[in-house]
């Protein structure tokens, strides 16, 4: 068998221009799905060349099951002061909790810099650091490789941001987080794959299913042991109405009659909610996780497609 070597591709080839040929082709979904894998985030755009004062952030862009601020500066040349200046300007402008930095190549202090961010912000400011690579194979197009280079440190600030008394909650905190990882690593082996972002040390792990106006939120119940799948919606009632005017549609699609539908009317989020036993003291989860990522990928398919209000009448 012949083996063909890769060959590193200068960006300059490729993209010429960094606003008009890089920006935009980083604007398109694939690519921002891309991006999104490497760095744990469901990156959806809002605009690109967003003004903040006398300066352009390259591409505005939000979580999409958070509705969380990203800003992505490009910088297809080796890292400069001017640039991290930048990016913290963005950062207060914007109110991003979100921030990634492209770039060509990396020097040493501003590694530095991204990484003292990271270790001296709360879990309200995040830094990515990434370096974007060409590569080719003989004659192949050219194929884009994102290399994360400073990233946050999600267990620290997860912890640290949610815990008041670390001492008293970190061990259920660890195995929330321990539960939450070997999931992602199973779901990433199931067929299909369920695409299952960074997780964090808190009782939820949200899953988005291609819409901004609600997604799949799986939880531990520890306390019951139960674990959940959900749909949230955060804002509402009229998207929760609509789902529940096709109810019984709906619970066939899902092939689930004990759904719990709860439209919380003193408050502005409503969820639909399936629940599954499960003892927290097993170390068996591998039960418990094909139930979540069957019924994660069932909610996806139901609730991802628009349903109308129907007459109750």
């Amino acid at each position: 068998m012949k083996l063909g070597k890769l060959k590193k591709i200068d960006l300059r080839e490729y993209w010429k221009h960094e606003a008009l040929d890089f920006t935009r082709w980083l604007a398109e979904p694939e690519n921002l799905d891309d991006l999104g894998d490497e760095i744990g985030l469901d990156i959806e755009l809002i605009q690109t060349e967003a003004g903040v004062g006398r300066f352009s952030a390259d591409i505005l862009a939000q979580e999409e099951t958070t509705g969380r601020k990203i800003v992505i500066e490009n910088q297809l040349e080796t890292t400069d002061h001017s640039h991290l200046g930048q990016i913290l300007t963005y950062a207060a402008g914007i109110e991003a909790e979100y921030i990634v930095w492209i770039v060509k190549d990396v020097r040493d202090e501003h590694k530095q810099a991204v990484d003292w961010l990271n270790e001296h912000t709360d879990e309200k400011l995040n830094f990515f650091l990434v370096r974007i690579e060409l590569w080719q194979i003989g004659s192949s197009d050219p194929a884009p490789k994102f290399v994360i280079i400073s990233r946050p440190n999600d267990w620290t600030k997860s912890v640290r941001g949610s815990v008041h008394d670390q001492s008293e909650l970190s061990d259920t905190k660890l195995l929330q987080l321990e539960f939450w990882q070997q999931l992602r690593d199973f779901a990433a082996a199931s067929k299909p794959p369920l695409k299952l972002r960074t997780p964090r040390a808190q009782h939820w792990y949200d899953v988005a299913i291609g819409r901004s106006d609600c997604h799949v939120t799986l939880t531990t119940l520890t306390a019951e042991n139960q674990v959940g799948c959900e749909i949230y919606i955060p804002n509402s009632k009229e998207l929760f109405k609509a789902f529940y005017s096709n109810k019984e549609a709906i619970e066939k699609a899902l092939e689930i009659d004990d759904l719990s539908w709860q439209e919380l009317p003193d408050k502005k989020a409503s969820r639909i909610r399936a629940f599954h036993e499960f003892d927290f003291a097993s170390q068996q989860r591998e039960e418990a996780f094909t139930w979540l990522v069957q019924t994660s990928n069932k909610f996806k398919s139901v609730f991802s497609k628009p349903w109308p209000l129907q007459s109750q009448s």
